[in-house]
């Protein structure tokens, strides 16, 4: 079957371990389901496999199939989404605490192929007000801003966020996300564009990276890293919460410890979601017509155009490749 996929990895030039080919089509154990992918998206993930940057110990093993996310349809032409996380069968609770959570192309291969496979409880109905196009989206990028939005942030109504960012897939979800739940949402971007394009999402104001805000806000959500994290500290006002989920410029911080415990700030992390989740994140997507910001949509001959695209960071919205 046609696949994209990482031969190996290669931390410093990702795109010479991205193949685009044929590979073997997958077995399907007792259990799971097999579905025949129409759309998937790209994700920052997809760029940490190709480096071999991986949370779990055991690594990843090449090659494998790339790809995180998708909308397709079950043997039987029941349309559906893929929930991307897989973990324990004896895990009972909240996925996201699961030890041995994964995603598609970690330790099973992934969704930018002819066919994917995976558990039967991970291929959730498609909702009918949902197109295979936006569905193929929210398993990533838009179930990590849903969680981080309302499971992490503590935000209540009218209040205050500020997203760091505004262009990337997770930051277009979180406005889109923060407007449709009624918080004030704030973006920050490097370029007048960026900025631009964020209050056309939703955002009620938009300010230059790491420029001062008029006021400190109840929470931030940061999935720059590094470089937006000083930034991100000093935004927060006394009680605040600092919810970080992306770390697309560097892994290592330096925090003043005394803001933190004057200020009675939270720090946490976020990740991914619960099924529960992105079955509550469907439904509202559905009920209030929010449309997920789509960058670009290729035929997934052309991946290797997004993925370039992702590293040389140009991308605007979700990649969205289409079989």
């Amino acid at each position: 079957m046609f696949a994209v996929y990482a031969t190996h990895a290669a931390p410093d030039d990702p795109l010479s371990a991205l193949k685009i080919g044929e590979r073997p089509e997958p077995e399907v154990p007792a259990g799971w389901v097999r579905v025949r992918i129409s759309h998937a998206s790209l994700n920052r993930h997809d760029l940490f496999t190709l480096r071999g940057m991986s949370g779990h110990p055991e690594g990843i093993i090449y090659p494998i199939i790339l790809g995180n996310d998708a909308a397709g349809t079950l043997e039987d032409g029941t349309p559906v989404v893929i929930y991307p996380l897989m973990g324990s069968d004896d895990w009972r609770g909240d996925e996201t605490l699961d030890p041995g959570w994964h995603i598609p192309s970690e330790f099973v291969h992934g969704t930018f192929a002819d066919y994917a496979v995976v558990p039967r409880r991970n291929a959730l109905p498609l909702p009918g007000s949902l197109s295979p196009l936006h569905a193929s989206v929210l398993g990533t990028a838009w179930l990590t801003a849903y969680r981080a939005l309302f499971t992490k942030s503590g935000l209540r109504a009218g209040e205050t966020v500020l997203i760091q960012g505004a262009t990337g897939g997770m930051a277009t979800a979180l406005i889109q996300l923060g407007r449709a739940a009624g918080f004030e949402v704030w973006a920050t971007s490097r370029s007048a564009e960026g900025r631009a394009q964020a209050e056309s999402l939703g955002a009620h104001r938009s300010f230059p990276a790491k420029e001062p805000l008029p006021r400190k806000v109840p929470a931030v959500i940061d999935n720059i890293g590094a470089d937006s994290w000083a930034h991100s500290v000093s935004s927060l006002a006394r009680g605040g919460t600092l919810v970080t989920l992306g770390v697309t410029t560097g892994f290592d911080v330096n925090l003043n410890l005394l803001p933190v415990f004057v200020d009675q700030l939270t720090i946490t992390g976020s990740i991914m979601g619960t099924r529960q989740d992105m079955e509550d994140m469907m439904r509202l997507i559905a009920k209030v017509g929010i449309e997920p910001e789509i960058g670009v949509v290729l035929p997934m001959q052309r991946a290797e155009e997004g993925f370039r695209a992702m590293w040389e960071g140009k991308t605007r919205g979700k990649t969205v490749f289409t079989r």
